[in-house]
C-alpha cells in the first residue's frame, strides 16, 4: 500500500508532466521517491528529479560535461532543450537558466544523477 507521501508525489507527476512519458514519469517518480529526497517537499522533489530526468537522458549535457565544459555552463547550454522537453510534457514551469536550481543535490537516483 502506498504512503501518503508516495500518493502525493503521483498526483504531482501527474499535475507537472502530465504528458511525459511513462518510462520518464516512472523514473522520476522513483527519484522523488528516493531516501535523500524525503526531506524535500514533493513539489520540489518532483521538480528536481524532473529537470535531473531531462537533462540526463533527453539532452546533450553528459556529452558537453565529458567534452570540459564545467556544470554551469553544461546546463547553460542544455536549458533551452530542457524547456522544449517541459513544453511537450505539458509542464506550466520552466528551467531558468540564470538561477541555480534550490536544493540540488549530488544525486537525485538511479539513472537520475546530478553531478
Amino acid at each position: 500500500m502506498a504512503t501518503e507521501r508516495q500518493k502525493r508525489i503521483l498526483r504531482v507527476v501527474t499535475a507537472t508532466i502530465p504528458r511525459a512519458p511513462f518510462i520518464d514519469a516512472e523514473a522520476i517518480r522513483e527519484a522523488a521517491r528516493s531516501r535523500h529526497m524525503r526531506s524535500l517537499s514533493p513539489e520540489t522533489a518532483v521538480w528536481l528529479a524532473t529537470v535531473a530526468r531531462i537533462r540526463h537522458e533527453h539532452t546533450d549535457y553528459d556529452e558537453l560535461m565529458d567534452d570540459g565544459y564545467d556544470r554551469d555552463a553544461a546546463r547553460f547550454f542544455v536549458a533551452d532543450d530542457i524547456n522544449a522537453v517541459l513544453d511537450r510534457w505539458g509542464a506550466r514551469r520552466r528551467l531558468d537558466p540564470t538561477v541555480a536550481e534550490e536544493h540540488e543535490t549530488e544525486e537525485i537516483g538511479e539513472g537520475v544523477a546530478e553531478e
